[in-house]
């Protein structure tokens, strides 16, 4: 077979590590929409052209990302929409819920608070959402293998799952991201994705199918991966310094490790599926060493 007739997925799963590769995101605002998704989430025909716009410039300014979610099977009109907002830093990583019941309330919303500590702007969320990618228009690879994916977990765990919008890295599907904390996952089955949400409900951390967390830089994400993989830790108990050339883990019982990481050529690959080939990079960690 050759790479033409490949899903970016497949092409991805060949030789391409996952540690390192969630998209850099610190501040999360998710905004529950039923019905169909264009291909961008600020889309004139998703919330309408005036409000796309002024929401483009809100999130870039506050560092947030804006993502679309919807409940696993629902397409019917709803009257009120929940509204996920999130901060991944480790130092003060919260999640809060609240409902609207008009789109232009997202104006309300001061997204320069989501940088710092919970504001409560909504009720705190305990138990962590989960988002699986399901975005088709944006490859046919998130939708083939997020569906049945969300569908599962739905079954396990119905307040807490969401299908969302593109999370970046169609070539990683199926992708699965828990809020508060950015930990961002591919590569899952059904059984090992219920696994991953099991333990983030019990305060663990899963590094199968680890890709990274998300407010962290390639290569700090890949440190702390790499860390994780030797030590056992909740969620906000590492905290990664890359103040340096090489990044500092550090745990908050005191333990550091200096991790040095380095990147990799690959052969040539699309990004997503029917994208001209480009090529291609790797996060490697080359050691670990308890400092």
């Amino acid at each position: 077979m050759t790479i033409e007739n490949l899903t970016c997925s497949a092409l991805s799963a060949v030789d391409e590590p996952l540690p390192g590769t969630a998209a850099h995101v610190k501040g999360w605002l998710c905004v529950e929409h039923p019905g169909a998704w264009g291909r961008d989430v600020l889309d004139d025909a998703v919330l309408g052209r005036n409000l796309s716009i002024e929401l483009a410039r809100r999130t870039a300014a506050a560092d947030v990302r804006l993502m679309l979610i919807r409940r696993v099977g629902r397409t019917v009109p709803i009257t009120h929409r929940t509204v996920l907002l999130a901060n991944s830093r480790p130092s003060q990583s919260w999640c809060e819920r609240m409902t609207i019941t008009s789109l232009d309330q997202l104006l309300e919303i001061d997204l320069g608070r989501l940088g710092g500590p919970a504001p409560g702007i909504g009720a705190a969320v305990e138990a962590p959402p989960v988002l699986v990618c399901v975005h088709g228009k944006r490859d046919q690879c998130c939708a083939r293998l997020g569906r049945p994916i969300a569908a599962a977990l739905a079954q396990r765990f119905p307040a807490a799952v969401w299908e969302c919008s593109h999370t970046g890295g169609h070539r990683f599907a199926p992708s699965m991201i828990l809020l508060p904390s950015g930990y961002t996952y591919g590569r899952l089955d059904i059984e090992r994705s219920g696994d991953v949400v099991k333990a983030a409900h019990g305060g663990e951390v899963s590094i199968d199918g680890l890709r990274g967390r998300s407010c962290y830089s390639a290569v700090g994400q890949a440190a702390e991966v790499a860390v994780r993989q030797t030590v056992l830790a909740g969620a906000d108990d590492l905290t990664v310094i890359e103040s340096s050339a090489d990044p500092v883990v550090v745990h908050r019982d005191g333990r550091r490790w200096a991790v040095k990481v380095t990147t990799e050529p690959l052969a040539p690959r699309p990004a997503s599926c029917g994208a001209v080939l480009k090529p291609g990079e790797a996060v490697v960690v080359e050691s670990v060493r308890e400092l």
